[in-house]
């Protein structure tokens, strides 16, 4: 009895009693909801029979819920069970290793996928605060743009955003770097399986929805290009899904009926077709990192190739069409899919074996990753029946070898086949071979009834300028339609605007290139004002360089300077030579064959084996670069002098100020240069020459960075950045420029940019300007860009024992020398790697490889001279070459190209005897300037030149001058009616007196007998002055071309100085000078 006390509660506690009192209370309302909810229930029965309706509306609502509630608790298991799955990813894996490869990890499924897991703990790190961005990002920027659209959603409100304690993984991520040296592709397989929760309500209609958990799993390709010298080292960042991702959302509230059987599967299409129209093949998105990108291009670049699909037949397919114990047919059709590309075939009626003989083409976008996908329905009044699915895997690499030409089992049923054709087309640059692709074009068309194209067209639409207003001076909205043949494509709308800018892109399949045109309309948005037109014949692209136009257009029909800019580009489709067969023949392996017997095995086998060498790669006769290989220029840069800068050697607290010992370093694509110290200077001169080889990949700078020499730490004097893509543009800018980060100071820089031609006729120029040009930290300056594309090499030697080498390269021009990869065990190597080197004399120097193993061992080395290259076409080789020091077979497939950087010059200089000089002649005794003639020079102001110059006798003709010499600019506005003169500088005066001479530099144009043109510089006491003044004259070309310019340095004197006052005169004959274009001289 004591134990039992002692066990028995305290029924007297306040506790208790308040427990007591409570329980019939909360019972009470337990009972009233299930006895409301039973009511509920029994509703649609009573107003059933109260309204005298069928008996079969309730059977229906029945099924419908029984279907409703079958659908939600799928979800809820596969959310709980994909959790699952993720949380014990270990155990499962371990538990699953024997089963199909579905259920594995992609990182176990595919060897060269990697296992992130640093990233995932990143990301879970991170996931709160994205969470409370995404929080803010819809109540603050969503919601009110969602109230503001409608006013039926005034009261539209987030009630709850949560994205879940479950982050987003990453299973595994696959790198691919052998496409394309420029970019960098990720292929990232993600699962998200999360216990998201977002409610939302519009309160004035009582309506609550949302959604409870979501899962996500896809496979996301991050592509990172172009990869560009400079920060942030990728140009832009494009995202895209190759295949449409496994999507799965668990609604609440009103979207509840989401879920009910047949509308689910409704909503979850809708859904995905929405995403696939943001992020599923074709469709990118590209988020730029550098200005000056064009967008378009790389949100849309044109595709990789072409897959042309015959769909020709299937046979024993299932039979659905079936009456109790009567089995029928079906009326199968197919649909085919890669990417968002679809297309459905006809539909062949009661047939198991029916034949399509249809023709399919379909862009592809990305290579590898993208699939072919058939799927065969059986065609039904109501829903139609499946009747199976195929799925080619990376049909690209085998189809560039050769065609496919298969029969291809259907899955997810019991029996059936399907057989296709598929032919890989490659996109041509030339018109070479596109008569005959039109010849068998036809008889394709002969066969199946369709007409295949020729060519695609890639049109990418920019904007528009200075369209016509619409009535009462309103700004248009503007749109453009697109068509070729086919039904219009249409653009996005700009709106209040008449210089739109759209950045679209858009493709079109050509039949005949040579027929058919390209209408474009410009519209405002009702479709019915037009706003301009124009009709662009295709064959002008037949004739472009490229096969491409990348210009202004006028536009018909609109305002007198309205214009549209447009990028067209025609690529011809081509198919290998070995594919010209029938496309409709049924493959012979495919008839039914009695067994074997073991000689007739053995037979196949060395058959097979011939097959298989005869199927190995043919030795390629040229390498294998892109078409950007050889496109790199030179950027050469004058580091001047500066001026202005900070004293930063200051004593006593700088009680006495000092000077600095100034320097410069200039940064560009990743190298730099650094100049000679200037002591004790606040207005430093260095006169350097500096060169880099670049491309024309935007988003690059060039950087100037100037220090004070100290003992230990250098002192930051400022900086300076000029645009890449400004430079190029410009071809030439000499300008002083302010230094940044600095009270005070300026630098004065010359950068020109010197594209390579690949013609020899101007070297001989080139070498001879180069070598009187004074460099003082040079010896010479470079003469030609080489452009170096090592492919591969083959049969090199075994190591002992007949061990496959791992062969690296290394490549020297002089002193400048690069090394390659290093491929592992084989001893025919494919490295695929661009080098670029600057040539001083290419008639001289040398280009060495030498092949090692493991950077040890020497396998073989080669030494070409580049004058070969002087004879050769367009300066380039394209072969193979074989090795020294090797195998007796051992050879190298190398690309070789040469770019002359063509110096171009003009007039030349007099001296104090007066001599006139114009430009096309020469003077012995005078040095010739060696500046920059203008673009527009005629060839025979070239042949000239180089006449002049191959009549020099020696280097002392063109610079051991007693006088010196200036630098000018001459040119003509037209606009303005003004002649503008600048006066850069002089070099290499003549002193004047024991301390030098102090020149200035005057200015008139003759005939002035009253010497009013008279304009003249500031004195600048130094044997190497540096002016950079600009005079104009206010007058028209016509007056301009009649004068002649007089120039002449003189020395400033005192009234009572016996020093000489002239040091030189130049006469330029203006009449003689292409004032419009201008002209920049020595």
């Amino acid at each position: 009895m004591g134990s039992l006390a002692g066990n028995t509660p305290d029924l007297g506690g306040p506790e208790s009693g308040l427990a007591s009192d409570g329980a019939p209370s909360l019972d009470l309302v337990a009972l009233l909801c299930a006895f409301g909810k039973t009511l509920l229930f029994l509703l649609p029965v009573y107003l059933v029979g109260y309204l005298g309706l069928s008996v079969c509306l309730v059977v229906f609502g029945l099924l419908v819920y029984m279907g409703w509630q079958a659908t939600r608790e799928g979800k809820a298991k596969r959310l709980l069970s994909a959790l699952d799955v993720l949380q014990n990813e270990e155990a499962v894996t371990t538990k699953s290793i024997y089963l199909s490869k579905k259920e594995l990890p992609a990182w176990i499924t595919f060897s060269d996928v990697e296992k992130v897991e640093w990233l995932n703990k990143i990301i879970t790190q991170m996931w709160p605060f994205i969470g409370k961005y995404l929080e803010k990002l819809l109540m603050e920027t969503i919601a009110p743009t969602i109230r503001a659209s409608n006013n039926h959603l005034q009261t539209f409100f987030f009630t709850k955003v949560q994205l879940g304690e479950k982050p987003l993984k990453v299973v595994g991520v696959k790198a691919h770097t052998e496409m394309d040296k420029r970019q960098i592709i990720l292929d990232l397989h993600l699962s998200f399986v999360g216990d998201t929760e977002i409610n939302v309500e519009i309160k004035r209609y009582f309506c609550k929805a949302g959604v409870k958990g979501i899962q996500l799993h896809g496979m996301l390709r991050v592509i990172l290009e172009p990869l560009i010298g400079d920060m942030p080292l990728v140009g832009a960042v494009t995202i895209f899904f190759i295949r449409r991702p496994v999507l799965d959302i668990n609604w609440t509230g009103v979207t509840n009926l989401l879920d009910i059987p047949g509308l689910n599967a409704f909503t979850d299409t809708k859904i995905m077709d929405t995403i696939a129209a943001f992020l599923v093949l074709p469709n990118r998105l590209t988020i730029p990192l550098v200005e000056n990108l064009h967008v378009s291009q790389l949100r849309s670049p044109l595709p990789r190739g072409i897959i042309r699909i015959y769909l020709i037949e299937a046979e024993n397919l299932e039979s659905k069409d079936s009456y109790g114990i009567f089995k029928g047919k079906s009326d199968p059709y197919a649909i085919l899919r890669v990417g968002t590309q679809t297309f459905t075939s006809k539909t062949i009626e009661e047939s198991l074996n029916p034949k399509w003989n249809e023709l399919y083409e379909i862009f592809v976008h990305e290579v590898p990753g993208q699939e072919l996908e058939i799927e065969i329905f059986d065609k039904d009044p109501d829903s139609d029946d499946f009747l199976g699915r195929s799925v080619v895997h990376d049909p690209l690499p085998p189809l560039q070898k050769r065609c496919l030409n298969e029969w291809f089992f259907l899955k997810e049923v019991g029996t059936g086949r399907v057989h296709l054709r598929l032919e890989w087309l490659s996109l041509m640059t030339n018109t070479s071979k596109l008569d005959q692709i039109l010849q068998d074009n036809q008889v394709i068309f002969s066969q199946t009834k369709k007409e295949p194209s020729a060519a695609i067209l890639a049109v990418y639409l920019d904007r528009a300028q200075d369209l016509p207003l619409k009535k009462g001076n309103k700004e248009p909205n503007p749109m453009v339609q697109l068509a070729v043949k086919e039904k219009p494509r249409e653009s996005k709308t700009c709106y209040n605007t008449n210089s739109p800018v759209w950045e679209d892109a858009y493709f079109f399949y050509i039949q005949n290139p040579k027929t058919q045109e390209l209408k474009i309309q410009v519209k405002d948005d009702d479709r019915q004002t037009s706003l301009g037109s124009l009709t662009l014949p295709l064959c002008r692209l037949l004739n472009s360089e490229d096969l491409t136009l990348d210009q202004w257009f006028q536009l018909d029909q609109s305002g007198s300077g309205s214009r549209i800019y447009l990028k067209v580009v025609l690529r011809v489709k081509c198919a290998d030579s070995s594919l010209a067969l029938n496309p409709l023949t049924v493959p012979d392996d495919e008839t039914p064959r009695k067994p074997k017997s073991g000689t007739e095995k053995d037979q196949d086998k060395q058959t097979k084996c011939a097959e298989a060498v005869a199927m190995l790669p043919p030795k390629p006769t040229k390498s294998s670069a892109d078409k950007c290989f050889g496109r790199e220029g030179v950027v050469r840069i004058y580091l001047k002098e500066a001026e202005n800068l900070i004293a930063k050697d200051n004593f006593m607290k700088g009680l006495v100020k000092g000077k600095s010992d100034p320097y410069a370093v200039v940064k560009l694509t990743g190298k730099s240069f650094r100049s000679k110290v200037i002591k004790e200077n606040l207005n430093p001169q260095w006169n350097e020459i500096y060169e880099f080889i670049v491309n024309d990949i935007p988003g690059q700078e060039v950087e100037f960075q100037l220090f004070d020499k100290d003992v230990d730490k250098d002192d930051f004097l400022g900086r300076c950045k000029i645009s890449l893509t400004h430079i190029i543009s410009s071809k030439t800018i000499d300008k002083w420029y302010p230094l940044e980060d600095v009270k005070s100071g300026r630098l004065h820089i010359r950068l020109e940019w010197l594209p390579p031609t690949p013609s020899a006729t101007d070297l001989e120029e080139v070498l001879l300007v180069n070598t009187v040009t004074p460099v003082q930290n040079s010896e010479e300056l470079s003469a030609a860009i080489l452009a170096i594309y090592l492919d591969r090499a083959q049969e090199l030697p075994l190591k002992k024992g007949n061990k496959s080498p791992s062969p690296s390269a290394e490549i020297s021009v002089r002193d400048v020398s690069y090394k390659t990869k290093t491929c592992s065990q084989t001893n025919s190597p494919i490295w695929e790697e661009a080098f670029n080197f600057l040539i001083k004399n290419p008639t001289q120097e040398k280009l060495e490889i030498l092949i090692k193993d493991n950077g040890r061992n020497t396998l073989g080395s080669l030494s070409l001279p580049l004058a070969p290259l002087l004879t050769a076409d367009d300066l380039t080789m394209d072969q193979w070459f074989t090795m020294d020091n090797s195998g007796p077979s051992s050879q190298v497939l190398l690309k070789l190209q040469l770019g002359v950087i063509t110096a171009l010059h003009g007039f030349t200089y007099t001296s104090s005897h007066n001599h006139s000089v114009s430009p096309g002649s020469y003077c012995p005794e005078m040095p010739v300037w060696d500046g920059y003639t203008p673009q527009h020079s005629t060839d025979v102001a070239q042949s000239e030149l180089r006449q002049r110059l191959s009549h020099t006798q020696s280097k002392s003709d063109l610079c051991d001058s007693p006088f010196g010499q200036i630098r000018l600019t001459v040119s003509h506005s037209s606009e303005e009616k003004k002649l503008y003169i600048v006066v850069h500088s002089c070099r290499k005066l003549k002193a004047c007196s024991k301390d030098g001479s102090s020149p200035y530099v005057s200015l008139i144009l003759l005939p002035d007998k009253n010497r009013v043109t008279k304009k003249k510089t500031p004195v600048v006491k130094s044997l190497n002055p540096e002016y950079n003044l600009q005079f104009d004259y206010d007058m028209d070309l016509g007056t301009a071309q009649k004068r002649k310019l007089e120039v002449s340095v003189k020395n400033s004197v005192s009234f009572m100085s016996r020093d000489k006052e002239l040091i030189g005169k130049v006469h330029i004959d203006l009449s003689l000078v292409d004032l419009s274009q201008g002209i920049t001289q020595w």
